[in-house]
């Protein structure tokens, strides 16, 4: 997987609603800046961006070999595509796992997916039942690999006891660090998992503390603020990949620069005492 991964939550009618050229712009430019891996879920868009970017991705059958699609399922949206649902509710059932991964290989047009994710945790997981899901999803090669999404440590190690888990989407940033001292990002580093770091730039939203910091930094190694923060993610030893959930091409060319950026521990915990408010005892 790539180093940065690009997020498609917004590409579709939640946000840009991109036409099938402007998917085809976007990929493009992620993947001519090395951004090869593609992150998605079912729900996106109420359940129709998947296929707006599979309609793109059909016009280019070549790409599908230089890129990598993550997906996620298991959560139960109310919205017009899915009128059978009336609440909301977490499902990790076998059908519906199968099902999910069946209605994403159509949607993306392609007959494999690289990595799928559990959404958000299931109360009601089974286990054993989750691992025959996994199970018939990889040696009909259809998944290639699995993981979690917003996951306890505990609930990581529950289901690691049944299958491998390869991937844990968590969020993390200079506006939510928990996962620094939590066990998350610790039992990525343990169990070999790979963390995705989902809002890596805390929606934009960030204390005046925060953005003097990376701003003040940002100026001494000539790139963006923003470029700062994910920077910062990077340099952690457990290889956080961020999630860049841009709708801007101009944007994963500033995201790219933080791939060039190494700071130092003073400068690492600067932003880090900016993030929590406090200085270290």
């Amino acid at each position: 997987m790539s180093d940065i991964v690009v997020g498609t939550m917004r590409w579709g009618i939640w946000d840009a609603q991109f036409t099938t050229v402007q998917y085809e712009a976007m990929i493009e430019k992620a993947m001519s800046l090395g951004m090869s891996t593609f992150d998605h879920a079912d729900i996106y868009g109420d359940h129709t961006t998947e296929a707006e970017f599979g309609a793109a991705l059909k016009l280019h059958p070549a790409w599908r070999s230089q890129m990598e699609l993550v997906t996620k399922c298991g959560i139960i949206r109310v919205c017009d595509q899915k009128p059978g649902h009336y609440i909301k509710a977490y499902d990790f059932t076998k059908s519906h796992i199968l099902q999910s991964a069946e209605d994403s290989l159509r949607n993306l047009q392609t007959d494999y997916l690289d990595v799928m994710l559990l959404h958000r945790p299931d109360l009601l997981m089974d286990p054993d039942e989750v691992a025959e899901a996994f199970e018939m999803l990889y040696t009909s090669g259809k998944v290639r690999s699995f993981g979690v999404s917003n996951f306890t440590p505990s609930q990581v190690q529950l289901l690691q006891s049944t299958v491998p888990v390869g991937v844990h989407q968590l969020e993390v940033s200079v506006k939510d660090v928990s996962a620094f001292d939590d066990g998350r990002l610790d039992q990525c580093t343990l169990d070999g998992i790979v963390p995705m770091a989902w809002s890596p730039l805390g929606g934009g939203k960030l204390p005046e503390a925060v953005v003097s910091a990376l701003s003040t930094l940002a100026v001494e190694f000539e790139v963006t603020p923003q470029a700062m923060a994910l920077a910062w993610l990077l340099q952690h030893p457990s290889g956080i990949l961020p999630v860049v959930g841009t709708t801007k091409a101009e944007n994963l060319e500033a995201a790219q620069a933080a791939l060039n950026i190494k700071l130092d521990r003073q400068q690492w915990y600067t932003i880090y005492q900016a993030a929590t408010g406090t200085t270290l005892p």
